[in-house]
């Protein structure tokens, strides 16, 4: 697969993740807008207590993240284009997510990564594991 020199990182990992690595991924000075989202394990969910999750990856998950990323760099007039996201066990609080983008305008940066959050969580195979406080749990985004 060619990939886009927008595309500057792309990973599926246990270790927690670094919002610093992703910034600088996407370091480059002809960019005037970088946006960057990192999605985080909240406490609730469904009005029931979250103690913690876990995060499984279909094998094919980085492969479909790597092409979720290229579209969005198609798509969008961006400079550069990271995401990251963790699998395995996480703790209220964790980063499961960091996402970014850098264009020469906020707009279009604002507009790649709203596309590219909202497309990663629809087509890439990441699945999460919740248990609640009152012992029971869920599977979200499971086939």
């Amino acid at each position: 697969m060619v990939t886009s020199s927008a595309v500057r990182l792309v990973d599926l990992r246990e270790d927690p993740l670094d919002v610093a690595e992703v910034l600088a991924a996407l370091d480059d000075d002809a960019a005037g807008g970088l946006t960057l989202f990192v999605g985080r394990v909240r406490d609730h969910d469904h009005g029931l207590g979250v103690t913690g999750l876990d995060y499984s990856a279909h094998p094919t998950a980085l492969e479909r993240l790597r092409e979720v990323c290229e579209r969005v760099a198609e798509q969008y007039d961006v400079h550069g284009v990271a995401a990251v996201h963790r699998v395995g066990t996480l703790a209220i609080g964790d980063a499961a997510v960091v996402i970014a983008t850098t264009a020469a305008h906020r707009g279009e940066a604002f507009d790649a990564s709203r596309a590219l959050i909202d497309t990663l969580k629809a087509e890439v195979p990441i699945w999460k594991h919740q248990r609640f406080a009152d012992g029971t749990e869920e599977w979200v985004g499971s086939p």
